[in-house]
């Protein structure tokens, strides 16, 4: 990291290491989003945080969000070019990049069901490390690296909306129990190909739902179809592919919002944060 002060973002953009303080926030923030996910059913589970290209290019990443992308490269050591100049490697000295950083943590999930069978009213909850290629980064509002806690839900069509269902009910009633204006709007992704019928459908009938503090995203609820069962040739009981949707919470993006209701006191904001998850519990 280069030399400034404790907390702050590096110079490259995007890069911040969270004071203890701030830490125990993100951390308490994460194991009530968790917490939430476990009392609804969902089991744990634990991912890198990179993958190979080939597996993320199948839902489309580098064609609907080209301009979020990361990818990484080992060195080439043939080049004698492997040591960096003026803060970065020319691409000479790098191989084919073959490894992917995802910017959302559910790719994850679905990666782990691929080609098998669930049950219709599958749950899973999982935390990662999301990586995006910002126009811009200010503070822990919008970052370079981040994490991001999601509570995926798979099988049925019915099963994918009361998970979402009840999940939005339950972060507006922790905004409401922490005193946090949060704001319920839909949203676009560009899961679907831009001029195909299930375009069409998302523009007709959302599937992303935004809770916005302000003009900052904090949560999400997305409904995906079954488009990502047929990508990982996900099934269902009745072997026909499942149907999927999440639920998103961007840890820092809670810190940031917290800390700010509470001029800057983030030991104020985790006592907060405890009362409200009691209250709700």
């Amino acid at each position: 990291m280069a030399d400034t002060a404790p907390g702050t973002a590096d110079p490259f953009g995007g890069l911040v290491i969270l004071d203890p303080d701030q830490t125990d926030l993100l951390l308490e923030l994460d194991r009530t989003f968790a917490g939430w996910g476990r009392a609804a059913g969902a089991r744990e589970i634990l991912p890198p945080p990179v993958y190979p290209v080939s597996d993320l290019e199948k839902f489309d990443v580098y064609t609907n969000f080209p301009h979020l992308a990361f990818v990484g490269a080992g060195l080439d050591l043939e080049s004698g070019e492997n040591k960096p100049v003026d803060g970065r490697f020319a691409p000479a000295a790098l191989r084919g990049a073959q490894v992917g950083l995802p910017h959302a943590t559910c790719y994850s999930a679905f990666l782990y069901y691929e080609n098998s069978v669930v049950a219709a009213d599958e749950l899973v909850t999982l935390v990662n490390r999301c990586f995006r290629n910002e126009e811009r980064y200010e503070g822990l509002r919008r970052l370079l690296s981040f994490q991001m806690r999601e509570v995926v839900a798979l099988g049925s069509y019915e099963h994918t909306q009361q998970v979402i269902g009840s999940f939005a009910e339950r972060i507006a009633a922790f905004a409401d129990a922490l005193s946090l204006r949060l704001e319920k709007v839909p949203a676009f992704d560009p899961f679907f190909q831009s001029d195909g019928a299930r375009a069409l459908l998302q523009k007709l009938s959302p599937v992303k739902y935004e809770f916005q503090a302000g003009d900052l995203a904090v949560s999400s609820v997305n409904t995906h179809r079954n488009f990502f069962g047929e990508r990982c040739d996900i099934r269902g009981p009745e072997n026909e592919f499942a149907f999927t949707s999440c639920v998103a919470f961007g840890l820092e993006r809670w810190l940031s919002v917290l800390v700010d209701l509470h001029h800057g006191d983030a030991v104020e904001a985790l006592g907060a944060v405890r009362t409200a998850a009691r209250r709700l519990s």
